[in-house]
């Protein structure tokens, strides 16, 4: 009877374990490659995406108010990671590992912690100027000036530095060799990891879930006519706007949710946890993480028109640089706007900018009027105006103010008027 030779730990041939030895290298080239691949689309659409962003606000005026504000802030926490972090890593990748040293990897570490903390703070920001804009419309005003805005995204950003400071004492900026990035180390210590989760995670999209779901109540009871008592008109850019924050709230929580989590199981119980999460998931979690910070600017100019065509005239303004820092408020765009001024939307004139309508005029005397309005070389033109009696017609001009410069034609005749 043949003796087993129960000491043996693999008794497969030499060949046997080339062959599958040759075919985890060859999977692990592929993964790699896979992953500068990755980065560099990201680094690409995130530099790209969140200039057009910038430009955008600091080219029309009409975007420069203080829900875009924290938009701009938000660009700038994105393209942190685009300028340093993610060139780094790309050359450890290509180099099969850390050539560039400690002082390096420290700083990649920090400005990795830096754009993702102030990412999410930034983010919170946002939901609350929204929920403050629909939820106390009456308030804004006062808790949205110029001074007070600036002081809370001062307040965002000091905020971000106290909670990326401790990595450094605690010691857990480290290279990890399957990412190839220089990033917070979840084993080191698992009360701070823990903490970290809690501090820069859940606290934060709690307060953002929080804000939102009372905008979607509020503004299902609008539409149900729930409540009443609401002063404020919710127009479609308002609502428009709301969905596409939210979206951007939604695409953050989706990317940054599997890395955050096997952060706080390996934490929990680290001896248990962690010899069982895949390390093909581990990469799978950063890399999602990663790809978040070029899709913000992707999202505004899909969702939101007024972005949109702005970043329209930017790229075709390329074919001409001295265009390049044109104000280009008079065309009338809007963007994710905060509370309006008084002096650009008075009786809502601002919801009529960069769009074609019609006002339909209510009969006057057996006739009526139509005026059409369209956005042609940054003025809003009174294209048609047709069968109003001339007594009437003159009644309307001495009472109202007409005009066919950027403002459009909003109040046209105190009797026999509709809008629509």
């Amino acid at each position: 009877m043949m003796e087993v030779n129960s000491t043996c730990l693999d008794c497969r041939t030499p060949g046997t374990i080339r062959t599958e030895q040759d075919a985890q290298d060859s999977a692990s080239q592929g993964l790699t490659s896979a992953l500068a691949v990755v980065l560099i689309f990201t680094i690409v659409v995130d530099v790209l995406g969140n200039i057009l962003v910038i430009l955008s606000v600091l080219r029309n005026k009409k975007l420069q108010n203080a829900g875009n504000l924290f938009v701009v802030s938000l660009s700038i926490a994105d393209l942190v990671v685009a300028v340093y972090p993610y060139p780094v890593i790309l050359i450890a990748i290509f180099q099969n590992g850390w050539t560039l040293g400690n002082i390096h990897c420290q700083i990649s570490g920090f400005l990795m912690g830096l754009s993702v903390i102030g990412s999410v703070f930034n983010i919170t920001a946002i939901a609350i100027n929204r929920y403050c804009y629909i939820c106390h419309s009456l308030r804004y005003d006062k808790l949205y000036n110029q001074r007070s805005t600036w002081c809370y995204l001062g307040l965002t950003w000091i905020l971000t530095i106290i909670a990326i400071v401790p990595n450094f004492f605690v010691g857990s900026l480290q290279y990890d060799p399957r990412i190839f990035s220089c990033t917070f180390a979840q084993t080191v210590s698992s009360s701070y990891t823990i903490t970290v989760v809690v501090v820069h995670f859940i606290v934060p999209l709690s307060v953002v879930t929080f804000c939102y779901l009372r905008i979607w109540v509020l503004v299902i009871q609008v539409k149900h006519r729930v409540r009443q008592d609401f002063k404020q008109k919710l127009t479609q850019t308002d609502l428009r706007n709301f969905l596409t924050m939210f979206v951007v709230f939604v695409l953050f929580a989706v990317c940054w949710a599997p890395l955050n989590f096997i952060g706080l199981a390996v934490a929990i119980n680290p001896f248990h946890v962690a010899p069982k999460i895949p390390e093909w998931l581990f990469v799978l979690s950063y890399f999602m993480a990663y790809f978040n910070s070029c899709l913000n600017a992707v999202i505004y100019g899909v969702l939101n028109q007024n972005f949109r065509k702005e970043y329209k005239r930017i790229l075709m303004s390329l074919l001409t640089p001295r265009l390049l820092f044109l104000d280009t408020s008079r065309g009338g765009t809007e963007g994710l706007k905060s509370k309006p001024s008084p002096a650009v939307t008075n009786n809502n004139q601002a919801d009529m900018l960069g769009e074609a309508r019609s006002l339909w005029l209510s009969r006057r005397n057996g006739a009526k009027m139509v005026i059409i309005i369209r956005p042609r070389k940054a003025q809003i033109a009174i294209i048609h105006q047709i069968f109003w009696p001339q007594s009437s017609w003159a009644t309307c001009r001495q009472d109202t103010k007409i005009t066919g410069e950027e403002d459009g034609c909003r109040e046209l005749c105190k009797d026999g008027v509709s809008k629509k």
